[in-house]
């Protein structure tokens, strides 16, 4: 049974920084895609970032040049650096593993993310 546990969230002013992680366990996959996504409050659920073994990661417009996203495959454990934070990414952040990217299979719990001005 895959679990996803996603720990690391938080209260902050903008302009500063978070750093969130997730880990995977019982994962048995050859193939590991993972992912972050958000949803605020009265909007839909929409990918952060992704990332799979050796391919270059993607990102949502609103984070490019301020979120990294990397992947311990290892130990599939999967983080999220956020720089000069917003209130606009004030969200509930899951992440998400599946074999294949873009059919997402196993979903985290969420961590809250809350940014002030």
């Amino acid at each position: 049974q895959v679990q996803l546990v996603e720990s690391g969230g938080g209260s902050v002013q903008a302009g500063g920084s978070l750093a969130l992680s997730c880990a995977a366990s019982g994962y048995t996959y050859r193939r590991l895609c993972m992912a972050w996504f958000r949803q605020a409050p009265g909007k839909g659920r929409e990918v952060v970032a992704t990332v799979e073994n050796d391919v270059t990661p993607s990102y949502a417009d609103s984070v490019k040049g301020r979120f990294a996203i990397t992947l311990d495959s290892a130990s599939h454990t999967l983080y999220l650096q956020m720089n000069s934070l917003k209130p606009e990414d004030t969200a509930m952040y899951y992440c998400a593993a599946s074999p294949f990217c873009g059919t997402w299979i196993y979903w985290g719990h969420g961590t809250q993310v809350t940014v002030s001005s």
